[in-house]
């Protein structure tokens, strides 16, 4: 008999004002009708009744859904439909494993990022602590985690790792890559530079405002993770121009 209870609530450190469009990367779905097709109305139901009890604007990360699942004789199923619309296979996967689930996946298509660090305990306090996000699966060599639902994972590959930096003029800034991150509401932007200075963590590039009136105007903030691994977050000031094409002359 599988027991599974679901209730609604904040991550750690990580609350998001509800009612705000989806992150880029996470399609276009409803949240409840995402919930509703993962985990049955109970979900659909929680994931409505959180939506529906707003929230602040300026709070920069996402509502997580606590999940929490035993079981000694549950069977999960797994169907899928051949290309030739033949009839679908079924495999079942005994579970005796007791988890808990403290974030959802951002609906539609999650990104998932895998990246390399030299210590996984300087990784978490890092991605967990200062980032609020929420841990999922680990071993000794490996941490996963949800940034705003989508899944980003620390490999430990030895104590020597330091991220390796080139740099490009961006709008008058000399831009470390690679680099990785999200695009934000200008809220959550600004309340998540607030977090970072109060951690202590420098940045690269400070947050500021680029491509001043232009169509895609936006704020942007660079820093580094334990490992040197380079971190972009931005806010489109108008974020239906993400993906404005035009060409943008270099400064």
């Amino acid at each position: 008999m599988m027991k599974r209870v679901v209730t609604a609530g904040l991550a750690t450190f990580a609350p998001l004002a509800r009612g705000h469009a989806p992150l880029p990367f996470t399609g276009a779905s409803s949240h409840a009708l995402y919930s509703c097709l993962r985990g049955g109305a109970a979900a659909a139901a929680a994931a409505a009744a959180a939506a529906a009890q707003g929230g602040s604007s300026d709070e920069w990360y996402a509502p997580a859904i606590s999940t929490t699942s035993t079981s000694s004789t549950a069977t999960r199923s797994f169907s899928t439909v051949p290309p030739d619309g033949s009839a679908p296979a079924a495999t079942s996967e005994p579970s005796t494993t007791e988890y808990t689930t403290l974030a959802e996946p951002a609906p539609g298509t999650p990104f998932h990022w895998a990246f390399p660090v030299h210590n996984l305990d300087a990784a978490k306090e890092f991605y967990s602590t200062v980032l609020g996000c929420q841990e999922g699966r680990s071993s000794p060599k490996w941490q996963d985690y949800s940034l705003h639902g989508h899944q980003i994972v620390c490999h430990w590959v030895g104590d020597d790792y330091r991220c390796q930096d080139y740099f490009n003029p961006v709008d008058g800034d000399e831009v470390p890559v690679p680099h990785s991150g999200l695009a934000l509401t200008v809220s959550q932007f600004h309340a998540l530079a607030d977090r970072v200075r109060t951690a202590g963590i420098p940045f690269i590039i400070e947050p500021h405002l680029r491509f001043k009136g232009m169509p895609g105007e936006q704020y942007t903030m660079f820093f580094k993770d334990p490992s040197g691994n380079n971190l972009e977050f931005k806010a489109m000031v108008r974020p239906e121009n993400l993906f404005a094409k035009y060409n943008v002359a270099d400064k």
